[in-house]
């Protein structure tokens, strides 16, 4: 099946009440272990990325990541395109709900132009790297004065086998992805 295939194939209605209830949700496997090993060795090539941050050098946490640059992996970009449509109808309830006026166009490419008019450019998908006892501190993604209120990660590495621990708790080598729908000044 095709990413748009596996994130049209997910229960929508149910993720979306997950967020009104939990301000969270969590899917079955979207990816698949090619597509997660793939994006896992793309982590040690710097020319799929602009720039690289140590959480522990700005209190983030314990780890790294590092920002796609443009153009964004095939795969990357399918999953960001192909989310957001589902995912904005969400944020517009979100936007009713707490009294804004703000409301999030139905494509990707409409959202992005209207970052772009805010000085908005840089793409902001990331890829995370934690070893043993790496954590990442409770925090919101916020890149400029165009936001969007969900994001959506990956765990590319597998539990029980390259880690272990639960929750976002975790130990050992562990590599996730990112989608974040805004771009960043």
């Amino acid at each position: 099946m095709s990413v748009a295939e596996r994130l049209g194939a997910l229960d929508w209605p149910a993720l979306e009440a997950g967020l009104w209830e939990r301000g969270w949700a969590s899917t079955p496997d979207v990816l698949t272990a090619e597509e997660c090993n793939d994006l896992i060795r793309a982590y040690g090539d710097d020319r799929l990325f602009r720039s690289r941050v140590d959480m522990e050098r700005h209190r983030f946490g314990v780890g790294d990541y590092k920002y796609f640059t443009r153009p964004l992996p095939k795969l990357v970009e399918q999953l960001r395109v192909h989310a957001y449509p589902r995912l904005a109808g969400a944020a517009n309830g979100w936007a009713e709900a707490l009294g804004s006026r703000d409301r999030f166009p139905p494509t990707l490419e409409s959202f992005l132009t209207r970052c772009a008019r805010a000085g908005q450019t840089k793409p902001t998908p990331l890829l995370l790297y934690y070893e043993a006892g790496g954590y990442n501190c409770l925090h919101q993604d916020v890149y400029g004065a165009v936001g969007f209120p969900f994001q959506i990660v990956f765990f590319l590495s597998r539990p029980g086998e390259d880690y272990d621990g639960g929750e976002f708790r975790r130990s050992g080598t562990r590599y996730t992805l990112g989608i974040i729908f805004h771009d960043a000044e």
